[in-house]
């Protein structure tokens, strides 16, 4: 199943698209996917009730949202690709680290990205993010599999002067509308191998980042364990898995996001996030 959620007439609207590649509006049927997701509402939709759903305009849609409208978490793991730990000189970490997102730090597909006046180094850091679906706590990595219930894109830009003002990533990474994610959030029964999706950032035509999965330093299911253990997972939890090596910061001079560019995060297959800088 392939959902988004996007904004009509003032409304946020759950969109989903059926078996013909339709946008279909079945938020009267699902409710719009926020915090606490009820999923087995989505996976017991059945083609005849879609089918009843109306066709909605994505060209007439005021804006995209991101596919889970308020997550309660919004966790993203550091130098979790061995070659983006090796350009930023760093080994890689014995254990998955983490730092949080706002959802006020996220903007949808096709909505300005925001440079701060504050400082020019908004850098740019394309990723894979998983959306849990099945909450819990301490949960097995040979069980984590049960608790994914999707894949989206994620641009997790930071503004690399404010993140190196101490050791702590927060203010860096969670100016207002600095990263994005979305559009569709694409469930992980449609994904038949998730350590061969790859993830390209683009800056206009130019790819500036390559990465795939199974390179991953700690996999999703290791990374759901470890976190699980000290928090407990709830549906609509957003998990960013890292970036890869590409990044503007260590280009030679460094190289910063400008106002005008456009940005994609690309998951084949999957989805395509697509941003402008204001």
């Amino acid at each position: 199943m392939r959902l988004a959620t996007v904004e009509q007439d003032g409304d946020p609207r759950t969109v989903v698209l059926d078996a013909d590649g339709r946008p279909r509006d079945v938020t009267g049927l699902t409710g719009v996917v926020t915090a606490d997701v009820d999923i087995d509402k989505f996976a017991a939709l059945t083609d005849q009730e879609l089918h009843r759903c109306p066709v909605i305009d994505l060209d007439q849609i005021t804006r995209w949202l991101p596919p889970v409208t308020d997550p309660r978490r919004i966790l993203c793991v550091g130098f979790n690709y061995h070659n983006h730990a090796v350009e930023m000189d760093k080994e890689p970490p014995q254990h998955p680290t983490f730092f949080v997102r706002f959802p006020s730090s996220l903007v949808g597909h096709m909505e300005p990205v925001e440079r701060t006046p504050a400082s020019d180094s908004l850098d740019w850091e394309g990723e894979i993010a998983i959306v849990i679906g099945r909450g819990g706590r301490n949960i097995r990595a040979r069980d984590a599999a049960h608790h994914v219930w999707g894949y989206t894109a994620f641009a997790d830009n930071s503004v690399r002067e404010f993140q190196l003002h101490g050791t702590q990533a927060t203010a860096g990474k969670n100016f207002d509308r600095s990263g994005s994610v979305g559009p569709w959030l694409v469930t992980a029964d449609e994904i038949a191998n998730p350590n061969a999706l790859e993830v390209h950032t683009y800056l206009g035509d130019n790819r500036v980042q390559a990465g795939v999965l199974a390179d991953l330093v700690f996999d999703i299911p290791a990374v759901i364990e470890y976190v699980s253990t000290w928090t407990t997972l709830t549906p609509g939890d957003i998990i960013a898995t890292g970036t890869p090596a590409g990044i503007g910061y260590r280009q030679d001079p460094p190289r910063y996001l400008q106002p005008g560019e456009v940005l994609t995060i690309d998951i084949p297959g999957v989805t395509r996030l697509v941003n402008h800088i204001r």
